[in-house]
C-alpha cells in the first residue's frame, strides 16, 4: 500500500508535542510492515538545524490562495525506508515558530496552511506519487480530504485515493473569521453548518472530519470522549454524525527513542532485570543534577509537560504546599507554561529547596533523565488525548500516577487489590476531577512505596508491556484497508 502523511510536524524536523511524536514516527512502524510511506511537511526553519540531508528536487509549482498565486518547490529527505517531502516557501515557513510568536497566533495561519494543503495535492502529481490512502493530520491539513473530494475528484488519478483525518486534540481548531473562506478557493456553497462553517467561523478540523472517508483518533477513549459535550469543543455533534467511520487506535512510543537499555541520557542504563541496582544510580544523579538532597528512601514525584490548566498542574499547586510540608517526598517539575503557575511553583521551590525542584524550560535530555531517576510521573490532565508520558514511564519503571480520562484510562490499570492479584496493575488513577482525589491517589502511590514486593510488582508489569508502534500499526493498516474497500467496493 502507498501511504502520504500530510503533517505540520514530524520528528525530528519540527515538532510542538504528540502530532510530531506520532508523524516522526509511525510511517516508520507501517513501513516495517511493508508499506510504501512518504511524509511531506512545510519547510520551516527549525527543519534546517536537525543536521539531517535535506536537497532540492528541482520541482516547482504555483497554486492560488485566494485571488493570488503562490509559488514554492520541493524538498526531500530519504531515511532508510521513509521519504520526507518539505514544502517551502519561505514568506510563509521563514519564521521563528510553527504557528506562534509570544504567546501570539500568527494571523496568516489560515493563508499558511490553505497553501500547504493545495501544495500537498499538487506534490502527488509533480512527484509522480499516487497514494492509496492520503492521511492528513490536525487542523493544518484540514482542507486536504476537502480538497481531494471537491477540486480532485474528476481526476483519474486522484479519484481512487481515500483520506484518513485524524484529530490529535479536539481543542485546536484551527478556527478563522468567516472572510476567511475567500482563501480556500471554495464556493461559498460548502461555508454551512454541515460541512465547514462552525458557530459563524470557518473551521478546519470541522472541515477535515466532514470530509474525510474515516476519521481517528489518537485512543479509543478520546474517540468517545469527544462524542459528548464535555470533551467534544463544539464538535460532539459532527462527531456523532461520523461515528460509523470513526476509529480510536492507541499512539504508540518509538523505542529506539525511548529504552532505558539504549538511553544516552541516563548514568546507569538498566533493563527489567537490572532496574533494581541502577535505576537508584539514576535517581541519585537526577537529584544532585536538579539540586534536591540525595535521599534513596524517599520517594521522588515528578511532573513534565506544559503548565497548564488543560495538564491539571492548577491542582497540583493546589495541594503541594501541603505535601512540601508534611509528607516525606520530593518532587520534581520541568516544563514551561502560565505565568501564575511557573510563579507558585518557584515561591514553592524557594520555601522548600530540599524537596521541590522546577526547572521552566524545554530540555528533552533531562525528560529522559527524569524518567530514569524519578519512582512516580503524575499526570492529573482534565483532558488527554493520548498522551505519551505515562507510557515512556512505563518503560522506565516510573509508576504512573493518572486521572483516568482519554488515553490515560487506555494504558494504567489502577492499582488495586484485584488488578494486583490478576497482574494488570501498573500505576494509579482516579476520575473526580478535584485536589481531594488527586492527593487521595497520591497518598495511596506512596503508602505502595513503601511496601517493595507491591512496588516491584507495579513497576515490572510497566516495563514488560508493549505500547510500541509496532503494537498500533497495524491497527492503522486495518483501517486505511477497510476505507479503501467501503470507496472502492469489494
Amino acid at each position: 500500500m502507498k501511504i502520504l502523511f500530510t503533517t505540520s510536524e514530524a520528528v525530528p524536523f519540527a515538532t510542538t508535542g504528540g502530532l510530531g511524536d506520532v508523524c516522526g514516527s509511525l510511517p516508520f512502524a507501517l513501513a516495517d510492515l511493508g508499506h510504501d510511506v512518504r511524509v511531506i511537511l512545510p519547510a520551516y526553519r527549525c527543519v534546517w538545524y536537525v543536521g539531517r540531508e535535506i536537497r532540492p528536487l528541482n520541482v516547482e509549482f504555483i497554486v492560488a490562495v485566494g485571488s493570488k498565486t503562490v509559488s514554492g518547490r520541493l524538498l526531500e529527505h530519504r531515511s532508510e525506508s521513509v521519504t520526507f517531502y518539505f514544502v517551502q516557501q519561505d514568506y510563509y515557513y521563514d519564521r521563528d515558530a510553527l504557528y506562534s510568536v509570544h504567546g501570539q497566533d500568527y494571523a496568516d495561519n489560515c493563508e499558511r496552511f490553505v497553501f500547504f494543503s493545495r501544495a500537498t495535492l499538487e506534490a502527488i502529481r509533480l512527484l509522480d506519487f499516487y497514494p492509496d490512502i492520503i492521511h492528513a493530520h490536525d487542523w493544518q491539513t484540514g482542507l486536504v480530504p476537502a480538497y481531494l473530494k471537491i477540486e480532485y475528484a474528476s481526476s483519474p488519478l486522484y479519484r481512487s485515493m481515500g483520506s484518513v483525518f485524524t484529530i490529535h486534540n479536539m481543542a485546536y481548531q484551527g478556527r478563522f473569521w468567516h472572510w476567511d473562506m475567500l482563501l480556500t478557493g471554495l464556493d461559498w456553497k460548502y461555508f454551512n453548518w454541515q460541512q465547514m462553517e462552525a458557530y459563524g467561523q470557518l473551521n478546519l478540523l470541522k472541515t477535515g472530519i466532514v470530509f474525510a472517508d474515516a476519521v481517528s483518533t489518537v485512543s479509543p477513549r478520546y474517540a468517545q470522549e469527544i462524542q459528548t459535550p464535555e470533551f467534544g469543543a463544539g464538535l460532539e455533534g459532527v462527531i456523532q454524525s461520523r461515528r460509523d467511520v470513526l476509529w480510536g487506535i492507541l499512539n504508540g512510543i518509538d523505542y529506539t527513542v525511548w529504552n532505558p537499555t539504549t538511553d544516552p541520557h541516563l548514568p546507569a542504563p538498566y533493563d527489567e532485570h537490572t532496574v533494581w541496582q541502577q535505576k537508584p544510580f539514576c535517581k541519585a544523579a537526577l537529584q544532585s543534577e536538579v539540586g534536591l538532597p540525595q535521599r534513596p528512601h524517599v520517594p521522588l514525584i515528578a511532573m513534565i509537560g506544559r503548565l497548564t490548566h488543560q495538564k491539571g498542574f492548577d491542582l497540583v499547586a493546589k495541594i503541594l504546599p501541603e505535601w512540601l510540608e508534611q509528607m516525606e517526598t520530593q518532587w520534581v517539575i520541568l516544563g514551561t507554561g502560565e505565568t501564575q503557575l511557573e510563579t507558585t511553583f518557584r515561591e514553592l521551590a524557594n520555601r522548600y529547596p530540599d524537596k521541590l525542584a522546577v526547572i521552566f524550560e524545554f530540555n528533552l535530555p533531562l525528560a529522559h533523565r527524569i524518567q530514569g531517576g524519578a519512582d512516580m510521573f503524575l499526570m492529573p490532565s482534565r483532558f488527554e488525548p493520548c498522551g505519551l508520558a505515562q507510557l515512556q514511564a512505563l518503560k522506565y519503571g516510573t509508576v504512573p500516577v493518572v486521572r483516568a480520562i482519554g488515553g490515560l484510562a487506555d494504558t494504567i490499570t489502577d492499582c488495586r487489590p484485584e488488578t494486583l492479584a490478576n497482574g494488570t496493575a501498573n500505576g494509579f488513577s482516579f476520575t473526580e476531577e478535584s485536589p481531594q482525589a488527586l492527593s487521595e491517589t497520591l497518598r495511596r502511590a506512596c503508602e505502595a512505596y513503601r511496601q517493595p514486593e507491591i512496588w516491584r510488582q507495579l513497576v515490572l508489569t510497566g516495563m514488560r508491556q508493549d505500547w510500541s508502534w509496532a503494537r498500533s500499526a497495524p491497527r492503522y493498516v486495518e483501517m486505511y484497508e477497510a476505507t479503501l474497500r467501503r470507496i472502492r467496493g469489494g
